[in-house]
């Protein structure tokens, strides 16, 4: 194999799965011509420039599933060396594909008991069984930042929390459970991306900590990891001046950072793999095509994903990149191909994810995450009234109270119809909230008018709140704290509404902890 053939095998470009025809094309033709290493999948061109155009993604397509599979083989077939699928997949396939079993996020899966590492595992485990049997290779997941500001743009509902320890605990335990079904996972995003409030896909975050603080806080899981032994870290697009003698430069082409902090003075041997190339926060800085692929290589990053230059890259790599450096990273990609069985890898067929084991396995973790948040602890009687909020009334949460304990539901939307005057016969309220989405974007696609109206018929009569929802959306509602009582459902699942039906009817404890503090 000659030297460009070696180089190209370090490329793992993006191919989406709800592509054209001509892409599709294209994409093989970049297989057979350059004989690259691997592609990264992602659902459709629309959904991968939503974070550009700071948009909710609500997008979906039919046979996403159907489509994956039959690229896959597809371009597997026209590769010589068996290609490393890679993928997204932080809360499960469904992340990139409908119809598959979702997950819950790590923001979820962080509010139980530090103890529950064995459920995290399972869940690492579950997934990448779902991974494997498609034909992917690589889950870059987890994701290892400990979100220390609450108003992060883009890690937010991605990271287990804010505790460094439950952090590195839960993001090995994660990782093992994929190590377990077969596929490599990869720490992200180094040296840490929880305490920024610029998302790297519009821009460059930089974090302005002592390299004593960075220790002690960001990078501590991920030098939990490197002592565990795991086999891939993702470089983030972000600044940390105090690696880098006080330059703004990203971490994913730095080479004080990549070279001489992560892989020699913490010791990481394992694949370092660069943050998607096409993120603006590093884009925009290499005009020439290639060059950006070239300095990326150059700073220590054995693959690249998401290279828009491939051909160009490879070229500039053989033209500068020394051949030791060239022969280490293209070992390390050959190794992890074999140690993952790409060599005897049989064709996809049948795909069975055993959806009530799934749905069995939902039930057993909604009740460890679940969280009460406000408690004043105070006796309600009387009459109460049921509120249903950015959810249809019939909601699950509400038809399995209703079963043991009816009462009327009131819907609460943009409407102008006086709910606060039909609330007036009863004494108390539940109310159930559901948050359109886990991201801050245009407010978690939340009504602030709604809510406010929320807010003021909480303070009229006691108030308790069942959230099914992200909770760092909580201080979209004005003066939650004075609410009767708020309990974090965290998800939409018919697993998380029956759990909190059952919360709220006294016949289970929540297991979580969400402390206020993390707002």
């Amino acid at each position: 194999m000659d030297q460009k053939h070696k180089i190209a095998q370090l490329f793992s470009p993006a191919a989406f799965i709800h592509d054209t025809e001509e892409n599709i094309q294209a994409m093989e033709a970049l297989v057979r011509g350059q004989k690259i290493g691997g592609i990264t999948f992602f659902h459709s061109r629309h959904s991968a420039a939503a974070n550009f155009e700071k948009r909710q993604e609500t997008l979906s397509y039919e046979n996403t599933l159907e489509k994956l599979q039959a690229l896959i083989t597809r371009y597997q077939k026209v590769a010589e060396i068996p290609l490393l699928i890679s993928i997204d997949a932080e809360f499960g396939l469904a992340m990139r594909v409908e119809k598959t079993p979702q997950y819950p996020y790590a923001i979820s899966l962080g509010a139980m008991p530090i103890e529950s590492e064995d459920l995290v595992e399972e869940m690492g485990y579950r997934i990448g069984k779902d991974l494997r049997q498609c034909g992917i290779h690589v889950n870059f997941a987890p994701v290892a930042d400990i979100n220390t500001n609450p108003k992060n743009p883009v890690i937010g509902y991605r990271s287990f929390g804010t505790d460094r320890e439950k952090v590195s605990r839960f993001a090995l335990a994660y990782y093992r459970g994929l190590r377990k079904a077969g596929i490599e996972g990869s720490f992200k995003h180094f040296p840490g991306h929880g305490d920024t409030d610029v998302d790297s896909h519009l821009g460059m975050p930089v974090i302005q900590k002592s390299r004593e603080q960075l220790m002690q806080e960001e990078i501590f899981p991920f030098l939990q990891g490197i002592k565990a032994g795991v086999g891939m870290v993702m470089v983030g697009h972000l600044a940390a001046p105090a690696l880098t003698q006080g330059k703004n430069i990203p971490a994913s082409i730095s080479r004080e950072i990549i070279t001489d902090f992560l892989k020699t003075e913490l010791g990481f041997n394992g694949i370092v793999v660069s943050d998607a190339l096409n993120m603006k926060a590093i884009s925009n800085m290499f005009p020439r095509p290639g060059e950006l692929e070239w300095k990326a290589f150059e700073a220590g990053n054995d693959l690249l994903c998401f290279s828009e230059n491939v051909r160009e890259g490879i070229d500039l790599i053989a033209q500068h990149a020394h051949p030791a450096e060239i022969e280490a990273s293209f070992e390390k990609i050959m190794t992890l191909k074999k140690k993952l069985g790409l060599y005897d890898e049989k064709p996809i067929t049948s795909i069975d994810f055993e959806w009530e084991d799934y749905r069995a396995f939902l039930e057993r973790l909604a009740p460890q995450f679940l969280s009460v948040v406000v408690d004043k602890g105070l006796q309600l009687s009387g009459k109460m009234a049921k509120l249903s909020i950015q959810e249809p009334d019939q909601n699950l949460f509400f038809k399995t109270i209703d079963a043991h304990s009816p009462c009327p539901t009131f819907t609460l939307d943009d409407s102008e119809m006086d709910i606060a005057n039909e609330l007036e016969k009863y004494d108390w309220v539940l109310a159930s909230l559901f948050v359109p989405s886990a991201k801050p974007v245009n407010n978690f696609g939340l009504d602030l008018h709604v809510l406010d109206r929320l807010s003021t018929i909480a303070s009229k009569k006691p108030c308790v709140l069942y959230l099914f929802g992200n909770p760092l959306s909580l201080p979209k509602i004005p003066n939650h704290s004075d609410f009767h009582k708020i309990v974090c459902a965290f998800q939409q699942f018919p697993a998380c509404q029956n759990a909190a039906a059952q919360h709220f009817l006294g016949q289970i404890q929540a297991q979580g902890s969400w402390k206020q503090k993390q707002y």
